[in-house]
């Protein structure tokens, strides 16, 4: 999801747009609401909510090589899902994927589009 997350906001940052704080304000708000409905108490939720606000702005600044052409950042992945350390097709599949999320998040409109992505297939 931060990958993904970030992914909009980089797009957003080459077509000059601001980010929508609304759009983040959201995402964590429901991440807190899941993790109060698993049964975490106030500490916990805070600790983890922490935890995750670290991880998904080192994805989000991490997560391309250029500042302005979209190159995945290899060890960022491999950072977050261990499972493709070893596997370089899945790896490059999920690269592929990420590069492909990109240019459909690049053509839609910045209003649309975190309505539209769930339309996006792979």
């Amino acid at each position: 999801m931060f990958f993904h997350y970030s992914i909009i906001l980089f797009v957003d940052k080459i077509k000059g747009k601001k980010p929508d704080q609304l759009n983040y304000n959201n995402l964590f708000f429901s991440i807190e609401n899941n993790l109060r409905e698993l049964g975490f108490g106030d500490v916990s939720v805070n600790k983890k909510m922490k935890e995750l606000n670290k991880i998904f702005y080192d994805i989000l600044l991490k997560l391309t090589n250029k500042q302005t052409d979209f190159i995945m950042n290899k060890d960022l992945i491999l950072k977050y899902f261990e499972n493709l350390k070893n596997n370089d097709k899945k790896r490059a599949q999920f690269e592929f994927y990420l590069t492909k999320f990109f240019n459909f998040c690049f053509e839609l409109s910045s209003n649309n589009m975190i309505k539209e992505i769930q339309k996006f297939k792979f």
